[in-house]
């Protein structure tokens, strides 16, 4: 493909110029300063720009709005892990609510069913009820995990679909955290998929006390195995440790590359688990972590300083208010913020 370049020596004012739209993205050139902007011109008619010289850092910005739907998020999260594989970033987070763009955490979901659809081990207390009367039912705890992972399951599989071409489905892993998840995908969201399932764990003889079998991951990898993609793997501690193991085994030096979807990391970076039970799961903020590039995440602030904290690869960090239906960036900075202090400090301050 051949390519024009024309340098041009522009000096911005204060105020977004020259707003151009680039795979979904708009693009702007915001800082007061001098610089020597060259914009490369080929025969698909796509502008790039590219900056050089004037102050450190580029003047040159991804700005995504925060998305109005799931639909809309999906294709910003397309857009940004593309951009990210494409500039070879190898492990890749995807985090955002799935029980709604607003939603936070222990919120309770109100779904109106009838009695005579529900298994008793629904319920974690008692309750007495008339036969088939319909009910409002609040699940939350790990009934809520498991709505957020169904939830989760679905936008996979969507998310799958615009990223994946067919002809790459056959080499793309999709890891769930046990062996009934598979089952359960392969008769729900992904039925009639040619991805190829396969889990983190397996149930163990004291699976009722919270333990698992670790699956050896270097068993479970293919060659022709190209980008794995693992599932909320957050309900037990021993899953994150597979996923790590996974890395080590089968994408460090190579030209794999692996996506975790919805792994509520936040957990582990907040401490969450605490050091001295979870030794092994505490190290991972020093030797996992670290290596992470979160190219699309949502977290929501609820309360009277409540916002959110949105980030889509390669933009910075913006933390959001909400104000008249429109989304306001208070905040913005090129590192991810503790939530902590975005919560105590950042959002009270504006």
């Amino acid at each position: 493909m051949q390519s024009l370049n024309f340098p041009i020596l522009l000096s911005s004012p204060p105020k977004p110029q020259g707003i151009i739209t680039y795979g979904g993205f708009r693009i702007e050139k915001q800082k007061n300063i001098s610089r020597q902007i060259t914009i490369v011109v080929r025969r698909n008619a796509e502008f790039v720009m590219s900056a050089g010289g004037g102050e450190s850092g580029s003047s040159v910005e991804f700005d995504v709005p925060f998305p109005s739907d799931y639909t809309e998020l999906l294709h910003q999260a397309k857009e940004a892990t593309e951009l990210a594989l494409k500039n070879n970033k190898q492990l890749m987070e995807i985090e955002f609510p799935t029980a709604g763009l607003e939603s936070v955490p222990g919120d309770l979901h109100i779904t109106p069913v009838s009695i005579s659809t529900l298994s008793m081990d629904t319920f974690q207390n008692h309750l007495i009820i008339p036969v088939d009367m319909k009910i409002p039912v609040f699940v939350s705890g790990d009934g809520e995990g498991g709505i957020e992972m169904t939830g989760s399951m679905q936008l996979i599989r969507e998310f799958c679909d615009i990223v994946i071409s067919p002809e790459k489905s056959a080499r793309t892993r999709i890891f769930f955290p046990e062996a009934s998840e598979v089952t359960f995908a392969r008769k729900s969201a992904f039925e009639g998929s040619s991805l190829k399932l396969d889990y983190l764990t397996k149930p163990s003889f004291f699976e009722d006390f919270g333990f698992v079998t670790k699956v050896k991951m270097a068993d479970r990898v293919k060659p022709q195995d190209e980008l794995f993609l693992v599932a909320y793997p957050y309900f037990n501690v021993n899953e994150m440790l597979v996923v790590e193991e996974l890395y080590k085994e089968a994408v460090i030096n190579t030209s794999r590359k692996l996506i975790i979807f919805n792994g509520e990391l936040d957990r582990i970076r907040s401490g969450y688990y605490p050091p001295f039970f979870y030794p092994k799961l505490a190290a991972l903020t020093q030797t996992f972590l670290p290596k992470m590039e979160t190219v699309y995440y949502i977290h929501n602030f609820k309360g009277r300083n409540g916002g959110i904290l949105f980030r889509c690869y390669p933009g910075p960090w913006k933390v959001l208010r909400k104000l008249r239906n429109k989304y306001i960036c208070v905040h913005e900075q090129e590192v991810m913020p503790f939530l902590k202090e975005v919560a105590l400090e950042i959002l009270p301050s504006h």
